[in-house]
């Protein structure tokens, strides 16, 4: 499988317990001046689950299904919690691994997407003497195993709907929002988050089929009120929508994190149901089996041309 002797799989972390939750929130938003005061809104929202989010399980579950798959070690190295790029990479040396595979749970283009993934990978090789060299694999929003996997779950969402308005509901793909000014940044032209989300839900939508109507709208805003976003949030879409019925798709991500099942599955919920909305939600690509074969698949193309260093600029950080 193309020049690689080991495949390493990087996701963005999460908590695995209460007494994880704070210090992982610490570890995210170092260096951007949040609030106290949001830190201890997000950590509630973990809490009501546990304290744990489910995207380290889904991690595991997605490495035990593509292992069988491929003919090459799997690793795992996050960039917020446990396992650690560092300590993953530090491994890998230590194995003799030489050159690896990154397969990131993250399938488009921009800084918080894409170029903070490279950059922490590039911290942790530079703290591990012997690191494995890393090569990134391509965006693959708009490969057939993620569109075919979100189709399926978006089509056994719509069969959970009432059947006299499955014909008529309204697909509302969601992505994580992200300042206006990395938005116009991303990609080696600018706007590639946008356009890259709105052809995976033009793509699923037409699998899907039945020429049905469909928007991309945001969710998960964390910065300062002053600081234009991405527009409109789900839930001021949802009390705007013209439809019988919506079926949200997460088309922004691959697996569920936090802010999946709480902006969507508690707060997108609770908003619909005060307005009488019928809604459903469809899950995340998870371990469907076309989005496992398409890591198999991305493994086998021609090495991916390494992104500029220009390509998605971090944003300018707030002091504090």
């Amino acid at each position: 499988m193309g020049n690689y002797d080991a495949l390493l799989v990087v996701s963005f972390g999460g908590p695995e317990k209460p007494d994880d939750v704070m210090p992982f929130l610490e570890n995210v938003v170092r260096g951007r001046g949040i609030p106290r005061e949001r830190l201890l809104e997000v950590e509630a929202h973990y809490q009501r689950f546990g304290g744990a989010s489910p995207i380290n399980r889904q991690c595991r579950d997605l490495i035990a299904a593509v292992k069988p798959t491929i003919d090459l070690p799997v690793y795992w190295g996050n960039r917020n919690w446990h396992p650690y790029l560092e300590d993953t990479l530090r491994q890998m040396a230590s194995d003799g691994v030489r050159r690896a595979a990154a397969f990131v749970t993250a399938a488009y283009s921009s800084y918080s997407a894409c170029r903070q993934y490279i950059d922490d990978i590039a911290l942790a090789r530079a703290a591990v003497e012997g690191a494995p060299e890393v090569v990134k694999l391509r965006h693959y929003f708009d490969h057939p195993g993620f569109v075919a996997a979100m189709a399926d779950h978006t089509r056994e969402a719509l069969d959970r709907l009432p059947a006299e308005l499955r014909d008529r509901a309204r697909l509302v793909f969601t992505a994580h929002s992200i300042p206006t000014s990395m938005a116009a940044t991303a990609g080696p032209g600018g706007g590639a988050y946008e356009a890259q989300l709105r052809r995976a839900a033009e793509l699923v939508t037409a699998e899907v089929g039945g020429g049905r109507q469909w928007d991309l709208v945001w969710q998960s805003r964390s910065g300062a009120p002053h600081i234009p976003w991405l527009e409109p949030d789900v839930c001021d879409h949802l009390l705007a929508v013209d439809a019988p019925a919506v079926v949200l798709v997460p088309i922004g991500f691959v697996s569920d994190h936090m802010e999946v099942v709480y902006d969507l599955d508690v707060e997108a919920a609770e908003t619909a149901k005060k307005i009488g909305l019928p809604l459903v939600r469809a899950t995340t690509a998870g371990t469907h089996p076309r989005f496992v074969s398409m890591v198999g698949e991305l493994l086998a193309e021609p090495e991916p041309v390494a992104c500029a260093a220009t390509c998605c600029p971090a944003p300018p950080r707030r002091r504090g």
